[in-house]
C-alpha cells in the first residue's frame, strides 16, 4: 500500500511518545498487515488473531447494545494487548508492558488510530479506479464513425406517397362543391344590390 511508510512513521513516533510499548501494528479489518514495528512478535499472526479478535468484540457489543466497537484492550500477565479503529478499513494494535499509564495508552492509541485512518483511507480512495463514464467502454464504436452512420441515415431520400383514387375524387368533389356555393352566394348579391337599387328609384305617390 502507498500509505505503507507513512503509516510506520506514524507506529515509529508513537513508541517514542508512550516507552512503556513493546510493539504496533497497523493491519486491515480483514487481518492484513499495513506495517508493523513488532520486534519478537510475528506481524502475520497478530493481524490474524487481531481480525479474529475484532469479529467477537463487534458480536458482544451488538448483542449488548453498545454501538459500534471504538477499542478492545486485553490485559494479560505481563502486559496489555490493545486494539483500536483505525479509518473505516484499518486497526491499530499495541502492546504495552503492565506497568503503561492505561489513561496515556488510551490517549495515545486513539490520537495515533485516527491518523493511521486518514492515510490508509486516502491511500484507497487513490487506487480506487475512476468512475466509467457513458461512451468510455472498450466496445463502444468511435464517434465519428457513429455521427457518420446518423448522417447517411438522415440523407437517404424518401418516396411521397401516392394519393389514392378515391382521395382524388373526393378532393375534386369539395372542390367543385366549394365553387358552387361560392358561385350562389354571388349571384345571392348581386340580386340582393338590384333590388336595392330598384326599390329606391321608383318614385313615391301622395294621395291628395
Amino acid at each position: 500500500m502507498a500509505a505503507e511508510a507513512e503509516v510506520l512513521d506514524e507506529l515509529h513516533r508513537l513508541r517514542a511518545r508512550v516507552p512503556q510499548l513493546t510493539g504496533a501494528l497497523a493491519a486491515s479489518v480483514d487481518g492484513l498487515v499495513i506495517a508493523q514495528d513488532t520486534p519478537g512478535v510475528e506481524p502475520e499472526g497478530l493481524a490474524a488473531l487481531t481480525a479474529a479478535a475484532l469479529g467477537v468484540a463487534v458480536r458482544l457489543t451488538d448483542a449488548t447494545g453498545q454501538g459500534g466497537l471504538r477499542e478492545l484492550l486485553v490485559r494479560g500477565t505481563n502486559g496489555y494487548v490493545a486494539t483500536y479503529s483505525a479509518g473505516s478499513s484499518a486497526v491499530l494494535t499495541l502492546l504495552a508492558q503492565d506497568r503503561v499509564n492505561v489513561g496515556r495508552l488510551h490517549l495515545e492509541g486513539r490520537r495515533a488510530g485516527t491518523r493511521i485512518g486518514e492515510l490508509v483511507d486516502a491511500a484507497t480512495a487513490r487506487a480506487a479506479p475512476p468512475p466509467r463514464t457513458a461512451g468510455s467502454t472498450s466496445g463502444s464504436k468511435d464517434p465519428s464513425q457513429a455521427a457518420s452512420t446518423t448522417t447517411d441515415k438522415s440523407a437517404l431520400p424518401t418516396r411521397p406517397a401516392k394519393p389514392t383514387r378515391h382521395r382524388t375524387t373526393r378532393t375534386a368533389q369539395a372542390a367543385r362543391t366549394a365553387q358552387t356555393t361560392q358561385s350562389a352566394q354571388s349571384n345571392g348579391r348581386s340580386t340582393s344590390r338590384t333590388t336595392n337599387r330598384s326599390t329606391s328609384n321608383t318614385p313615391t305617390t301622395n294621395e291628395s
